[in-house]
């Protein structure tokens, strides 16, 4: 099967448990669930749905639990709503993503806090040496407009021939 079918295949199943979470599935255990993305093997025999859920850990251990349930009920109108001869056995798993995307903005929060911290202890200091701490050497001996002579063989690092 080529891969622009499998992934049409792939957003239908999404698409098909979404549907079903948010109208046909009345478990009380469900959450908030999003439905991110769905994978499914080249094969057509496993997919793979992910999702993400707003709460705590209990409400994501409710949900994968209420998910698990209404595993068969979800595969069948999976196999009804796409037409396959053989319908995917459906997985479930959590999507650590929104949780490390959020992990990372507090990180960003926390370093962007701590830059205007530095900034702040900055803004009256005086430097403990000199301003340019860099030592530029005054000119050269001989510098390109300073040459007396143009005759090649007189200036350093050249042979007559």
């Amino acid at each position: 099967m080529d891969a622009a079918r499998a992934r049409k295949l792939a957003d239908r199943i999404q698409q098909v448990v979404a549907e079903m979470l948010e109208r046909r599935i009345k478990d009380p255990r469900l959450g908030f669930v999003t439905v991110t993305d769905a994978r499914i093997t080249a094969d057509l025999g496993d997919a793979t749905v992910f999702y993400t859920v707003f709460g705590s850990e209990v409400d994501r251990a409710g949900t994968a639990a209420a998910l698990e349930s209404a595993k068969g009920i979800i595969r069948s109108e999976v196999g009804r709503q796409t037409g396959l001869r053989h319908t995917p056995t459906l997985t479930f798993v959590h999507d650590p993503l929104p949780d490390s995307a959020r992990h990372m903005d507090d990180l960003f929060a926390v370093a962007r806090a701590k830059d205007a911290e530095i900034a702040k202890r900055a803004e009256g200091a005086n430097y403990a040496g000199e301003a340019d701490p860099y030592r530029l050497e005054e000119a050269y001996d001989g510098e390109a407009g300073d040459d007396e002579s143009d005759d090649e063989s007189e200036r350093p690092g050249h042979r007559a021939i």
